[in-house]
């Protein structure tokens, strides 16, 4: 049994969006919930097993998973004909293992230091900064169409999300730019705004 919980317009956005483009929503049990929101909105759901009242978490047969990397991981390798990874044990896979991890790992905790204004010798020499993060989202482009080559995959859906929400953030770069856009124009990306915008109206 896998149930997931998700909140409108959040992180969890990119875990519907991958059961929309992974086709697997019959097997999944949405329930949806409330989470405290920048603008004081919200609350805590009593209902949400996460351990921090945060999106998305998994429960799959009564153990939680959270982090959004590791719900793809979890849930592309419980499908892995859906199409949206390689082929569990490849050169490939591994490579897509390492997107997934670079964004929880680098790209994001750079965009956050970044938007603070913070900065320190530490958070360079372990983090590097974003410009050298897109430096490397534009050498695998480069070779692209899509982070591992001809194919669109759940590591294009993870890595593009900050850049989505924060438009102003996504750098100066065609080949950046116009991969954003093609992960945005997604239909089942589409599909799960409109979904999301219907429910925070209600």
């Amino acid at each position: 049994m896998l149930t997931l919980f998700h909140s409108p317009e959040s992180r969890s956005s990119a875990i519907m969006t991958l059961v929309e483009e992974m086709r697997i929503a019959d097997w999944l049990d949405v329930r949806i919930v409330t989470i405290p929101r920048v603008d004081g909105s919200g609350g805590r759901d009593p209902a949400n097993p996460h351990p921090e009242g945060k999106v998305p978490a998994l429960v799959h047969d009564g153990l939680v998973i959270t982090e959004r990397a590791a719900i793809i991981l979890h849930l592309t390798t419980l499908f892995p004909d859906s199409g949206l990874s390689p082929k569990i044990g490849t050169a490939e896979w591994g490579a897509f293992v390492g997107w997934l991890t670079w964004y929880q790992g680098v790209l994001e905790p750079v965009m956050i230091f970044e938007g603070a204004g913070i900065t320190h010798p530490w958070i360079e020499a372990t983090f590097r900064d974003h410009k050298a993060a897109a430096a490397r989202l534009r050498a695998a482009l480069a070779k692209g169409p899509w982070l591992l080559g001809e194919h669109y995959s759940a590591a294009d859906l993870l890595v593009h999300g900050p850049y989505a929400f924060f438009p102003d953030a996504v750098p100066d770069d065609p080949l950046i730019r116009d991969w954003v856009e093609r992960c945005k124009a997604r239909p089942a990306r589409q599909k799960v705004l409109a979904a999301d915008a219907a429910r925070m109206a209600a």
